[in-house]
């Protein structure tokens, strides 16, 4: 069950790019997630996958310590997640009950891509631990960043440009 999760029910084995690969998955689910069941489920399912995540890579990694491996994306859906949730709570909060409109998911998933292969600052901190938790880290520090930029890039257009 653990490598199920780990490799988030397969999609890690996709070629190539398989971090970009969970990540586009990823936001598709979010985005059903957050249709169907709003931010409050969208929230409680990245909880979910949060703790899924650590459970799964640290049962994984037990006897491979410093290892992280490319089929390993549950922690991409875990970040991308995160990354989701800033769009989702402003749509929510404003009471939109539509499909997340397209510049916020676009942009949350070259923003989390961008800074989950960059690894600036705590990004690059998380991901230099060498442990199970670093693995997940550095795409949880990534999603925070994210989901910070889609917000700046929101409030830059429609505070700003318009």
């Amino acid at each position: 069950m653990s490598r199920i999760l780990a490799t988030f029910f397969g999609t890690g084995l996709l070629r190539p790019a398989p971090g970009t690969w969970g990540s586009a998955v990823a936001v598709a689910l979010g985005m059903l997630i957050d249709r169907v069941a709003g931010f409050p489920g969208l929230a409680l399912m990245t909880a979910v996958m949060i703790w899924a995540g650590f459970w799964a890579v640290n049962r994984e990694l037990s006897d491979r310590p410093g290892e992280d491996p490319s089929e390993f994306v549950i922690d991409e859906v875990a970040g991308q997640w995160v990354a989701l949730l800033f769009p989702s709570a402003a749509f929510w909060a404003r009471g939109w009950d539509g499909w997340m409109p397209w510049p916020a998911p676009v942009a949350a998933f070259l923003l989390f891509r961008l800074f989950d292969i960059w690894k600036p600052w705590l990004v690059g901190a998380a991901d230099a631990r060498g442990d199970a938790a670093g693995v997940m880290l550095d795409d949880l520090w990534a999603g925070l960043f994210a989901g910070i930029g889609v917000m700046i890039a929101a409030g830059l257009y429609h505070g700003v440009m318009m």
